[in-house]
């Protein structure tokens, strides 16, 4: 059985958490406020416990669901914990002091940077393009929700793929983690367009094969 460890009680936590579950994983979900990951873990039911940042992971893939400033600090409280464990980092590295650009640097991504932070881990960027809505529903627009993953390492993509096709959502292997760069370019405008009013945050991009 695959094990999750979720960093972040936000609502893309909560789906993501509710995802993992029905694809048959377990699931920890772990926050800065303990009364945050209980009431999500509360809203969760079984298969799934609560803790603060710091505890022990018990997750095997360990989700960042945390605004991009705060992943640094975090990653760095949990440092060699995170060795060998699939780490999967759903960030959209916004710029908010003007929300007309990313805050990392061309030819690099959050993940990439991530990466280099804790080398022994194996990376992933997914869920970026996503909002929590199209997680917790499985749609978007009238068609499957599917989630896009990328990394330079195969068993992990298929770890995490294999969990969410037992959900029921689309998964597609975009590529190595370079390609985290388009996919957070694609998470970018997707936010600016919900933002703008332009799409609903029921609503986003759709992969059709």
């Amino acid at each position: 059985m695959t094990t999750f460890s979720i960093l972040g009680a936000g609502s893309m936590a909560s789906a993501i958490a509710t995802v993992a579950l029905k694809g048959g994983a377990t699931v920890q979900v772990l926050a800065r406020d303990p009364q945050n990951s209980a009431a999500a873990v509360a809203a969760l039911g079984a298969g799934a416990t609560s803790g603060r940042f710091g505890d022990e992971l018990t997750g095997d893939v360990v989700v960042l669901a945390l605004p991009y400033g705060a992943v640094a600090d975090i990653v760095g409280q949990y440092a060699t914990q995170l060795d060998g464990k699939v780490v999967v980092d759903i960030t959209n590295p916004l710029d908010f002091t003007t929300f007309d650009d990313l805050a990392v640097a061309a030819g690099t991504s959050a993940a990439q940077q991530i990466a280099a932070l804790v080398p022994g881990a194996r990376v992933l960027k997914a869920f970026n393009t996503n909002f929590a809505a199209t997680l917790a529903t499985g749609t978007v627009g009238g068609a499957t929700t599917t989630v896009l993953v990328a990394g330079d390492d195969a068993d992990a993509k298929a770890t995490l793929i294999t969990v969410l096709e037992a959900a029921g959502l689309g998964a597609v292997d975009a590529g190595s983690l370079k390609r985290a760069q388009q996919l957070e370019a694609l998470g970018f405008l997707q936010l600016t367009l919900a933002v703008g009013e332009k799409i609903a945050w029921a609503g986003g991009f759709s992969l059709a094969s």
